[in-house]
């Protein structure tokens, strides 16, 4: 049974439906860049590259923050996001490479 929400609350209902989808399309997009991700796996696995590639994770960062900026989203979001998520998959190469 969905809960009843406050009057004040109502009018914010068609803005959360609009980010429930955008977060749907978010995590579709992660989920395409995962499948990458395993590919890449092979890739290192196969060249003997090392998970961490530093330069190519400033080269990624100093990207998004850019776009991010043409698009009116604050920079030290999507940084602190994209180091959170290339971290993540650091680690997840590691338990894969090693």
């Amino acid at each position: 049974m969905a809960r009843r929400l406050p009057d004040r609350e109502a009018a914010l209902l068609p803005f959360r439906s609009e980010i429930d989808r955008i977060d749907a399309q978010i995590v579709e997009l992660l989920a395409r860049r995962f499948e990458v991700v395993k590919h890449v796996i092979a890739v290192k696995k196969t060249e003997g590259l090392a998970a961490l590639l530093p330069e190519r994770v400033e080269d990624v960062v100093e990207k998004v923050c850019a776009e991010a900026e043409t698009k009116g989203v604050p920079p030290e979001l999507v940084e602190k996001l994209w180091r959170i998520l290339i971290q993540w998959v650091i680690d997840y190469e590691n338990e894969r490479l090693g």
